[in-house]
């Protein structure tokens, strides 16, 4: 055996342990479904770099890890969307043809080159219907998975997935799935991030045409204080009971480890 040799396998559990490390050291961004459409929610004090973007029509993105990586893969998707809408039709461009261009791309870069992309990706669609609501969460590796109700990913992702699904419930008004959105990226007994740290978005089902809209300034406050007056205390929502309320809110200035700007593979 030559010297230094590192075997196949060995070599795909150090991309993917150093992948899972990039990435868990930002901050978790979470996805999920309300009444009238999908909503996006992302701590992030940069008013520059967004976490969360339009795609096309009725397709929307969000990421976590480095910047430049997944801004490389979100520029690709809107390219390949502009293309397809041009050359057939604006229908043909879906969620699901997206995120089987980009688990092509991330497990392209994976397995050939030295340093694997340090992302992981949302690609949703908005239906005519709830149950036509598409949301597809794509990992460093290209793998994909088909989700349903909500998603979280980047930073402690197990402990928020775990707060938000006691507070998750299928057709929550936009105020209580931003609430419940906000109290689980709240760690227990901590403060909520403040209005002007967070980047909040939605693709909304009754809007004509785009459905992408980005919530900030009068109209998120009004949804914030909606929800924070509806919350249920703990004590008297009975166990496992739902929290109601809104939040969310635009970008500002990143924090060190938040966004990273670093050059990626």
């Amino acid at each position: 055996m030559p010297f230094g040799y590192v075997s196949p396998e060995q070599e795909m559990r150090d991309k993917a342990d150093f992948a899972r490390k990039g990435i868990a050291r930002g901050r978790s961004v979470v996805v999920l479904q309300y009444e009238n459409g999908i909503l996006f929610v992302a701590p992030n004090a940069s008013r520059a770099l967004h976490k969360i973007s339009e795609i096309y029509d009725r397709i929307g993105f969000a990421a976590v890890g480095k910047y430049n990586e997944f801004e490389a893969l979100r520029l690709g998707g809107i390219r390949y969307a502009d293309i397809n809408g041009y050359t057939y039709d604006r229908s043909d461009v879906t969620a699901r043809g997206l995120a089987n261009l980009y688990a092509q791309s991330l497990g392209m870069v994976f397995t050939e080159s030295r340093k694997p992309y340090e992302v992981e990706i949302v690609v949703a669609e908005v239906g005519d219907a709830p149950e036509d609501d598409q949301i597809y969460r794509l990992t460093f590796d290209g793998s994909v998975a088909d989700e349903h109700g909500f998603v979280v990913m980047g930073g402690v992702a197990e402990a928020v997935a775990g707060r938000l699904k006691d507070r998750f419930r299928e057709g929550m008004s936009l105020p209580d799935a931003l609430d419940a959105a906000l109290a689980a990226l709240t760690e227990p007994g901590g403060e909520r991030p403040p209005m002007l740290q967070l980047e909040v978005a939605v693709l909304d089902r009754t809007r004509e045409h785009r459905k992408f809209q980005r919530l900030t300034g009068p109209r998120l406050e009004r949804l914030l204080a909606t929800g924070s007056s509806s919350v249920t205390p703990p004590s008297e929502a009975g166990a496992g009971g739902p929290l109601e309320a809104g939040d969310g809110d635009s970008p500002a200035t990143a924090p060190e480890g938040d966004i990273d700007t670093g050059s990626g593979g």
